[in-house]
C-alpha cells in the first residue's frame, strides 16, 4: 500500500506528538507499504519519514516548487514528486494513496484533511481516511463533525467516511482494512 500522511511541519510541538508520527513511520517500513507525505523535513513531517526510511521503507515526497526554493524539504526522500503548486501537490498526494491518515497538525493539516473528507463525500475519493488522534488532538473537530451531523449539515451516512484511531497501530491496521466507500452515496452529499 501507498499511505499518504497529513501531518505538521512544525518542530515546536510536544513530543507525544512526534513519537506517534516515528512509530507511524516504522509500522509503515516495517508493514512493507510506501509513506506518501509533502516531504517536510521537521516536525512529525519529518519524524514520520525518517523512522520510515531508518525502517528500510520508501517515503515518497510530493512537494510544490516554491518550497524546494526556501529549502524545506527532507533530502533524503526515496524520491521527490515536484509539482507547480499547493493545489496540484494535494491531488497528486490522494492520486497516489491507497489510504490517508491525518496526524495532528496546523490549518494545513485541518485543509488537507478536510478536502480528502470532501472529495469523499462526493464519490471523489473512494479509500479509507484515518483520524489518529494521538493524546485527543482531535477532539474538537470531531464534536464538530457530529454537531454537523446532528444539525443536518451532513447526512448520518457521511459520519462513517472517516475512522479514528487512538495508536498508530489502530491508525495503521484502519488504513489496511476499511473498505472502499461506496460510490453511489454521492447522492446523499445533498441534503
Amino acid at each position: 500500500m501507498q499511505i499518504t500522511v497529513y501531518s505538521a511541519s512544525s518542530g515546536q510541538v510536544p513530543q507525544t506528538y512526534i513519537k506517534a508520527a516515528h512509530e507511524l513511520g516504522r509500522l509503515i517500513a516495517l508493514g512493507g507499504h510506501t509513506l506518501v507525505n509533502g516531504a517536510g523535513r521537521t516536525g512529525l513531517m519529518g519524524a514520520c519519514a525518517d523512522a520510515c526510511l531508518a525502517n528500510g521503507g520508501k517515503a515518497v515526497g510530493v512537494i510544490p516548487q516554491f518550497m524546494i526554493d526556501q529549502g524545506w524539504q527532507h533530502t533524503g526522500m526515496t524520491r521527490l514528486e515536484v509539482t507547480p503548486n499547493m493545489h496540484r501537490r494535494k491531488e497528486l498526494m490522494a492520486e497516489m494513496s491507497d489510504a490517508c491518515i491525518a496526524l495532528p497538525g496546523g490549518v494545513g493539516t485541518l485543509e488537507e484533511l478536510l478536502e480528502i473528507i470532501t472529495w469523499k463525500q462526493l464519490g471523489l475519493y473512494l479509500k479509507p481516511i484515518v483520524v489518529l488522534n494521538t493524546g485527543g488532538y482531535y477532539d474538537p473537530l470531531l464534536q464538530q463533525l457530529q454537531r454537523a451531523v446532528d444539525e443536518q449539515f451532513m447526512r448520518s451516512q457521511h459520519a462513517a467516511i472517516w475512522q479514528v484511531a487512538a495508536t498508530p497501530a489502530e491508525a495503521l491496521q484502519l488504513a489496511q482494512t476499511t473498505p472502499l466507500w461506496d460510490k453511489s452515496l454521492r447522492k446523499f452529499a445533498a441534503m
